[in-house]
């Protein structure tokens, strides 16, 4: 029996030590085919750094970690590209010089990972340097790959004047990927949420693409044909009704923390809602007086799903990306589509009432309110 890829982002790691994986390589043709620069939406834990990493070893060039994969005979592998990989994931940012010194520290690892010198110190220039010098220095052109993009503005929504200031960073830096596409053979950034000011290159989001809805996540025939050795017993309609239900107008998906940790523990409980207190969800909903029952039935235009700004922060966006809510349906108004969303499934609906119940019910003067409003 395999091991469960818990907590697992390194592609190579996953396919020399034993563990299951969930054969994603399709996608990674599909978008090299497709286009050049590319953004992608999930909430977290959804598996976006670990096809970030598939896409890394592809470009480079590993063929040994594809064997019997999709991509193992739908790729040339005799072309290679040099890649610079930016990951904002780990730790936390709490102030702009926190950020700039990261953003100076990747760079400078890539630098020496691709044996490139580069001498300047504004990092936007750093990046571009680091850009040219590797097209000029491996003579071909560059794969550009940035996870968790938006991880130093998430970090701070309660603060919003250190948001703003982390969003102006992070433009700046990104504008380079735009002013460099002369050097540039694909890039791809992914993050939890799209804010509208940051995108500043013409790229292709494919968040909402029904060809890429399965992307990440574990859809129902993943889940029984990979991990068939494990469900035996397993009550997949009870599995079904607390993990599954996740939805960008493709197939529904398993979110692929939860089913990890179920078969390693065979206990329902709310893996993926535990790894993250959503302390400023839960304020955001106090704030605009949100009748929680409300959340299963709320409409959204596209529009005001896409993205938001740090001044204006829809609460149908914000709970749509970061996975509270899922897409349940489409509708036609007036020549534009309206989206119907809900809670995903059992897990995520019990675990924010429980968890704004508990945030209320720290409020003695609020107990009797809360207990009429919210336990419907």
């Amino acid at each position: 029996m395999r091991k469960l890829p818990i907590g697992i982002q390194n592609f190579k790691e996953l396919r020399t030590e034993n563990y299951y994986y969930v054969d994603k390589t399709l996608f990674v043709k599909q978008l090299v085919e497709g286009g050049k620069y590319y953004f992608l939406s999930r909430p977290r834990r959804f598996g976006k750094s670990l096809f970030l990493d598939t896409l890394k070893q592809a470009f480079l060039g590993n063929k040994t970690l594809f064997d019997g994969l999709y991509l193992e005979k739908n790729w040339d592998w005799n072309r290679k590209y040099p890649v610079i990989h930016i990951s904002f994931g780990s730790g936390v940012f709490r102030t702009l010089d926190d950020l700039k010194l990261r953003i100076f520290n990747l760079l400078k690892e890539n630098q020496k990972y691709l044996n490139i010198h580069a001498a300047q110190e504004n990092v936007r220039e750093l990046f571009i340097e680091l850009i040219r010098e590797t097209y000029r220095t491996h003579h071909q052109k560059v794969v550009v790959l940035i996870d968790e993009y938006d991880k130093p503005i998430l970090d701070n929504l309660t603060h919003p004047e250190i948001a703003r200031e982390m969003r102006e960073e992070l433009k700046n830096l990104y504008s380079v990927i735009k002013d460099s596409d002369e050097y540039l053979k694909f890039a791809f950034l992914t993050g939890v949420s799209k804010f509208g000011k940051i995108s500043s290159f013409s790229g292709l989001d494919i968040t909402l693409d029904p060809r890429y809805g399965t992307l990440s996540g574990y859809t129902e025939k993943e889940l029984a044909e990979t991990f068939q050795d494990r469900l035996e017993g397993v009550n997949l309609e009870e599995v079904r009704s607390w993990y599954n239900g996740y939805s960008w107008l493709g197939e529904k998906v398993y979110n692929p923390f939860d089913i990890l940790l179920f078969l390693r523990e065979k206990q329902f409980r709310p893996y993926w809602f535990e790894t993250g207190t959503p302390t400023f969800l839960i304020q955001l909903l106090q704030e605009k007086k949100y009748y929680l029952p409300d959340l299963e039935n709320l409409k959204a235009s596209e529009l005001l799903l896409g993205s938001f700004e740090i001044e204006r922060i829809p609460v149908e966006a914000l709970l749509f990306q970061t996975g509270y809510l899922t897409i349940t349906g489409t509708l036609e108004f007036e020549d534009q589509r309206i989206f119907e969303l809900a809670y995903p499934n059992k897990e995520v609906k019990i675990s924010l009432m429980n968890s704004f119940l508990e945030d209320l019910l720290q409020n003695p003067t609020e107990k009797e309110n809360t207990k009429q409003s919210f336990l419907l």
